[in-house]
């Protein structure tokens, strides 16, 4: 039996449903300004459908009482009973929809519990088969080396590297080294036809004979002084004239000698009274043939660039790398530098910083860093990209946990799993630092000889967060 809320007096249960009309209302009120019940059999087991009555309609107004039950047909019927089926529907999925994911723990051996994320520490129990997929170890410290890493390139030492010009104008005759070459200082790299050398031998040779004619000219003069022969201005001016001549020849030695021609190839010049116009241009130093544009017939000039051939001492290389503004003040020159390239992976080169940049790139906001770096086997090659690790001061004792034993967590934190009794594991939020070694350092959250999962922390995150069905 269904009872009207607002007049308590009971409806027909013969009738499927009956409209309750208003009762004692005024006679300029219409039906649609009431508020009215629609009551179905207790059979139909549904709620009853209530229309609002608009907001302007006076409370009292609404107080009605049942005169007479209403017969609606069938089909009225199976309409409001479908309206009244849809909106139960649509409650019943929207309240099932609010409910979260993790709002209870998964069932089965391992189940994983969410507290408060700023209050609780999320935990998961493990069953005994399962902790064969986690490793356990106290936590520990280790030494964490302060570096500074950038990157930059291989070159030649510019100190020990020379473009080798010819020192005057000339055609090259003959090359005498290849590409990739290992040359000695003094070495003879290439020779020039040089006009130079040719008036400077000529001026050598006249030199010689003028210096001959003199020499013979005091003799005589000198003998016949004796037996008052020729007077003394005759042999003042006969010595004058020697002693110019042995001035401009050793002028003439001294020009030759600027070519490149040794004592005895000027001895050789001056006896056999032979130009030799073979300028040969040797290497300044003991290195490797790094560049070669020497062709016979062609024509050279000093500082023309490019120069016949360039010459390189391979034992020390050059690291040029640029770093950040603010690692700059951390630097200076004498720190250790160690280089690794990818030619050679698993090799690393050792040096020292030489110099450091003194201004600041303004487009970059970097400082030029250039190291040297021992390389006796010539094993690193000029614009080899390198990886530069600085050690900027010494190592730092921390408290240290294997990078396996850290995971990140969807928000962006890094965190730990601890456990008091190898069963229950407590999720610990971390604050990292340096990492060295396939460990990282510690800064907060952890404490020596706590025990931690160090291998498998992945494991237990996705037990946590995806956790498996049944």
């Amino acid at each position: 039996m269904s009872y009207n809320t607002i007049s308590h007096r009971p409806i027909d249960a013969p009738s499927r449903a009956a409209i309750i009309p208003p009762g004692n209302r005024k006679p300029d009120q219409s039906l649609a300004s009431c508020e009215c019940k629609i009551a179905l059999r207790p059979a139909s087991r549904f709620a009853a459908l209530l229309v609002a009555p608009p907001a302007r309609t006076r409370p009292e107004s609404l107080e009605f009482t049942m005169k007479r039950p209403v017969q609606l047909g069938r089909r009225a019927t199976t309409a409001v009973v479908a309206v009244a089926a849809i909106v139960c529907a649509a409650v019943l999925i929207r309240s099932g929809s609010g409910q979260p994911a993790s709002a209870s723990p998964p069932p089965g051996p391992a189940s994983a519990t969410n507290g408060s994320a700023a209050t609780a520490e999320a935990t998961v129990d493990l069953a005994p088969g399962q902790l064969n997929a986690i490793k356990i170890e106290p936590v520990g410290t280790g030494l964490f080396p302060v570096e500074r890493t950038a990157l930059g390139c291989i070159d030649y030492d510019e100190d020990l590297s020379v473009q080798v010009f010819p020192p005057y104008q000339g055609k090259i005759i003959t090359a005498f080294a290849s590409l990739g070459d290992d040359v000695q200082k003094g070495q003879p790299l290439y020779t020039l036809d040089s006009p130079d050398l040719i008036q400077a031998e000529s001026t050598l040779i006249g030199a010689v004979a003028t210096f001959a004619l003199t020499s013979k000219e005091l003799a005589r003069a000198k003998g016949l002084y004796g037996t008052n022969g020729v007077s003394e201005r005759e042999i003042e001016q006969a010595t004058s004239d020697q002693q110019t001549a042995e001035g401009a020849l050793k002028a003439a030695r001294d020009a030759v000698r600027v070519f490149g021609k040794t004592e005895a190839d000027i001895e050789q010049i001056a006896a056999t009274r032979k130009i030799d116009p073979a300028l040969v241009v040797p290497s300044p130093l003991t290195g490797r043939v790094t560049a070669r544009n020497a062709q016979p017939g062609l024509l050279v000039q000093p500082g023309n660039a490019p120069a016949p051939y360039a010459v390189a001492d391979l034992s020390t290389k050059w690291m040029v790398a640029n770093v950040t503004e603010s690692d700059s003040p951390l630097l200076h020159p004498g720190q250790p530098v160690q280089a690794k390239v990818m030619a050679y992976p698993d090799r690393v080169f050792e040096g020292r910083i030489a110099t450091l940049g003194t201004a600041v790139d303004p487009n970059t906001h970097r400082v030029m860093v250039r190291c040297e770096i021992a390389d006796p086997n010539h094993e690193l090659r000029p614009g080899m990209l390198a990886r530069f690790v600085i050690r900027v001061q010494d190592p730092v004792e921390s408290v240290a946990i294997p990078m396996t034993g850290v995971v990140r967590n969807g928000d962006g934190t890094m965190a730990a799993w601890v456990t008091t009794d190898r069963h229950r594991f407590s999720q610990r939020i971390l604050k990292l630092g340096l990492q060295t070694e396939g460990r990282y350092q510690v800064l907060e959250g952890l404490r020596r000889g706590e025990l931690a999962v160090t291998d498998g922390a992945v494991f237990l995150s996705n037990i946590l967060y995806a956790p498996p069905a049944d």
